[in-house]
């Protein structure tokens, strides 16, 4: 009993001196009791989000939703059923529906689309996003940038998109692109501005710059508006690149700057006019810089200067580098040609460049570019000055500037003049239309040029 009376003391003891330095080391040094991490990822900046989720969309979605139209794109051709109809023509007429996108951009009812949405068309018909449907007038086209101008008639004003300034866009600004992918109406996504000026050189060698966004785009949104956070119209929708077809994180539209300046153009004189400074050029690289004994590796070199032209009148010189236009930098080709695709014929632009390591500013007044196509053999070609038809040693003809098919292209026609077309003269692009209009499409063409090197040629395409 006595042993046991003695343990409890101890243990009673023990335990006093057990909870007083307890309360002791309490009041010296408080614990603090931190948790372990169950992940091994590291947490972003709170203050970020926060941020981004002040971005407000729904102004913009709201302000731009209700003017952006599902454009149906109805096209009737005709079917052979025998082997007669098959070799003679004709056949059972069958009707195709395509669909694609378009804003509205004034009240009056004109609406900016893609060329190829409507390309080939019969009938085109306009959902509005309250199901209204109006039959649409095609107003004009132009391939090049990819721009339709269609118009719509009714009684009220319609909503329509304000144009913005495309030039003004940044790097990482958010924008929506509205549209009507996979026929799912007045679907709007969001994104960021990844690239401006994004040269595609699968578009033909078309000399144009894309903004490349990561908004969701995909077929049916095709000539959509890609609009800022204000509701303000900076680009139209027009091209993805997928190997599956469906988006996969990069779309591009024509800049707003360049739509707006196409559909005035074709108000106004029934077709686009383009402005050009009259050079031959070329992007830097370390290899060009090198090679040339540079130290820029950015900006437009100056390859050669047409004639009687702009540039030549201004006193651009072979080898200038050109740095800006009008205070917008430039450091490749595709930035150059997208902002001079906002300009015309006669305007003036102040052209910024580097020579002998110095740098100067010119004046440019922009000439016309005087091109047409000739669908039949895939090629495009513009009109020549005197003093270049003398430099060659030629008193008529045309110049191929580009190959619009990839079967053409591989014959590198490009530089080659035209001095005749079935044997008829050819002194300008008047000359190329009339004769390729009157000619039986089932007939060969015999096209006789000079090409690069001085030669006169003669062939025949069947």
């Amino acid at each position: 009993m006595k042993q046991t009376v003695r343990l409890f003391l101890v243990a009673l003891f023990a335990g006093a001196i057990t909870l007083g330095g307890y309360k002791m080391l309490e009041k010296e040094s408080p614990i603090s009791i931190t948790q372990e991490p169950t992940s091994k990822f590291i947490p972003t900046n709170f203050s970020a989000v926060g941020a981004e989720m002040n971005t407000d969309f729904t102004e913009a979605a709201e302000k731009t939703v209700h003017a952006v139209v599902h454009v149906k794109n109805i096209t009737v051709s005709r079917q052979p059923t025998n082997i007669f109809e098959y070799f003679q023509g004709g056949g059972q007429p069958r009707a195709r529906v395509g669909s694609g996108s378009g804003v509205i951009v004034s009240p009056d009812g004109y609406i900016v689309t893609n060329n190829h949405v409507i390309a080939n068309a019969s009938n085109l018909e306009v959902t509005l996003n309250n199901n209204r449907t109006y039959s649409a007038k095609l107003i004009g086209t132009d391939p090049g940038t990819d721009i339709a101008l269609i118009k719509i008639e009714g009684e009220d004003n319609f909503p329509f998109v304000p144009f913005g300034d495309s030039n003004n866009v940044k790097l990482g600004e958010w924008v929506l692109a509205v549209g009507n992918p996979f026929n799912l109406t007045s679907t709007v996504t969001a994104g960021i501005i990844s690239a401006k000026a994004r040269d595609l050189n699968q578009f033909d060698g078309n000399p144009q710059s894309f903004i490349q966004t990561d908004a969701a785009v995909n077929r049916g949104n095709s000539g959509g508006a890609l609009v800022n956070t204000r509701g303000e119209l900076i680009g139209i929708n027009t091209a993805i690149t997928s190997e599956t077809g469906s988006y996969v994180g990069y779309s591009f539209a024509v800049p707003s700057n360049n739509a707006r300046k196409v559909i005035e153009d074709i108000l106004e004189y029934g077709n686009v006019q383009r402005g050009i400074l009259g050079i031959q050029v070329g992007s830097l690289n370390t290899d060009l810089a090198n090679k040339l004994g540079v130290d820029e590796t950015q900006g437009v070199i100056i390859g050669g200067i047409e004639k009687g032209g702009g540039a030549d009148m201004s006193g651009l010189k072979e080898g200038d580098i050109i740095k800006q236009i009008d205070g917008v930098q430039v450091n490749k080709f595709a930035d150059m040609a997208g902002y001079l695709g906002s300009k015309r014929p006669n305007d003036v632009v102040q052209v910024t460049i580097l020579r002998d390591g110095k740098e100067k500013t010119l004046p440019v007044t922009l000439e016309k570019l005087e091109t047409t196509s000739i669908d039949d053999l895939g090629i495009e070609v513009k009109n020549l000055k005197k003093a270049e038809l003398k430099d060659r040693g030629l008193k008529n003809g045309v110049m191929v500037t580009r190959a619009l098919t990839p079967e053409i292209a591989q014959y590198k026609l490009e530089g080659i003049i035209i001095t005749q077309l079935n044997d008829e003269t050819v002194n300008d692009i008047t000359d190329v239309t009339r004769i390729m209009s009157r000619r039986n499409h089932r007939s060969p063409i015999k096209m006789t040029f000079m090409d690069t090197k001085g030669q006169m040629n003669t062939f025949i395409f069947r």
